[in-house]
């Protein structure tokens, strides 16, 4: 890290301003270069604004007016001396400073390469790391606060107390190996207690991955029923514009349309499909079919009933097909007089709750959202609610499924009096692999993989 990195940091198109980010040991000698304050200003102070041009090194021509901070190590996001240029937005202008910057004496930065010299400074852990990655490309507001919260440390400070209790243990069992059972040195049996007592907590936060990647990932929800039952009317009403044709025609529908839509701060993916019919039309009959293939792969399903008519062979059907899945029961038109009651419905689940509600009025909307937010954050506990410390990155689900792993080898090795030695090396596994979350135990080619994924100017 003994060079200097620069890059534009805002996004490119049209805009007011755009920021050309400078991190390293020359971004000072680089604002001399090419920045001129307005008015005698011998030294620039740090972390101020200063008003004042940028001159291209090479010409001495005025590229820019333009707004211009140091901000002095360590006290700064790489924990390195950063620049900061403030100028016009646009196409061209935002070039053109780079440019001068890059003649200067900087290097363009690789994707990623600012926050990955914040965490090698030691200005965040791994997890934090991620975790700005995870606040650009939120969707919902509820992912932004998540993210916000990772970035705050607090999965980095679950995992730092997990470890904590380890090498306590650790350091128990090594002093074993010197001072054999003396007063102080737990037990073979409590060890494996303690032990047992991590995994479970270890288990839980690993728990919270299916949920947290519901936010990071979003939801896939399909809507379904036979033909004519509303569905490309409830997706209409749910996105608030018309985006899928409506006929009263049966089999308008046949390929499908996919929407993004915030039900609850919570990103899903609605997919309208084609209507479940008997039809000897082998177009319709390819679309039906793709419809139970994207229902396969979907984390659940609006199951819609036209409540104006009587439940049908192909109604019951269709809820037969779905046993196995998270189905939410909906019955359209509730503006017209009932053909059935909510008994009626062939349920799956016994402990469904059908919900009325009109695609044409409006009626149900949000007591619909907020049902299928139940239904797609409610754990196999029955619980949709979390502590807000929640994995939202697999890397950090396989690393504490890893060290549950290992601590269930070193509870084993306790109970069958295993050598201490052998007790002692399962738990520095299990130590290594909550590492991997933290950036204490990860190499290189883990870091590249990991800042690939981020934008040039973060």
């Amino acid at each position: 890290m003994g060079d200097t990195i620069a890059a534009i940091a805002t996004p490119p198109g049209l805009g007011g301003i755009a920021v050309i980010r400078v991190s390293g040991p020359e971004a000072e000698t680089i604002a001399g270069r090419i920045f001129r304050p307005k008015g005698a200003i011998s030294r620039l102070r740090s972390h101020t604004l200063h008003a004042g041009t940028i001159v291209s090194p090479s010409t001495g021509e005025i590229v820019d007016e333009v707004l211009a901070v140091i901000m002095r190590k360590p006290r700064s996001y790489t924990g390195e001396d950063v620049l900061e240029i403030h100028c016009h937005g646009g196409y061209v202008v935002p070039r053109a400073v780079l440019e001068a910057v890059l003649q200067a004496g900087a290097r363009p930065a690789e994707a990623g390469e600012f926050t990955r010299r914040a965490f090698l400074n030691d200005r965040m852990d791994l997890s934090q790391a991620e975790a700005v990655g995870e606040l650009i490309t939120a969707a919902t507001s509820e992912g932004a606060r998540l993210a916000l919260s990772h970035l705050g440390g607090a999965v980095g400070a679950r995992i730092a107390a997990a470890e904590e209790r380890l090498m306590d243990l650790l350091a128990r069992l090594e002093a074993s190996l010197d001072f054999g059972e003396d007063e102080g040195i737990p037990a073979r049996e409590g060890i494996a207690d303690r032990i047992q007592e991590e995994v479970r907590l270890l288990n839980d936060l690993a728990d919270t991955y299916r949920t947290g990647r519901l936010y990071r990932q979003g939801a896939g929800v399909v809507i379904m029923g036979r033909t004519n039952v509303g569905k490309s009317s409830l997706l209409n009403r749910l996105l608030g514009e018309t985006r899928a044709i409506v006929t009263p025609l049966p089999g308008t529908t046949r390929d499908f349309i996919e929407e993004a839509v915030d039900v609850v701060g919570l990103p899903v993916r609605l997919t309208d499909t084609a209507g479940i019919r008997p039809t000897d039309d082998m177009i319709e009959q390819a679309g039906i079919d793709l419809v139970w293939e994207r229902v396969g792969k979907a984390d659940a399903v609006i199951l819609l009933f036209d409540g104006s008519e009587p439940i049908t062979a192909e109604d019951r059907d269709i809820a037969e097909r779905l046993a196995g899945k998270k189905v939410l029961y909906v019955i359209n038109k509730s503006d017209l007089a009932p053909a059935f009651a909510e008994k009626d419905l062939p349920l799956a689940h016994a402990d469904a709750t059908p919900l009325r509600v009109s695609a044409k009025t409006g009626e149900g909307m949000e007591t619909l959202k907020e049902a299928l937010y139940r239904l797609l954050t409610a754990s196999e506990k029955g619980e949709g609610e979390h502590d807000g410390c929640v994995l939202t990155v697999l890397r950090h689900r396989l690393a504490v499924e890893k060290a549950v792993f290992h601590l269930c080898q070193a509870s084993g090795a306790a109970v069958a009096g295993a050598y201490p030695e052998l007790i002692a090396e399962d738990l520095r596994d299990a130590l290594d692999a909550l590492g991997e979350i933290s950036g204490r135990t990860v190499n290189d080619a883990v870091l590249d993989r990991i800042f690939a994924h981020f934008c040039i100017g973060k």
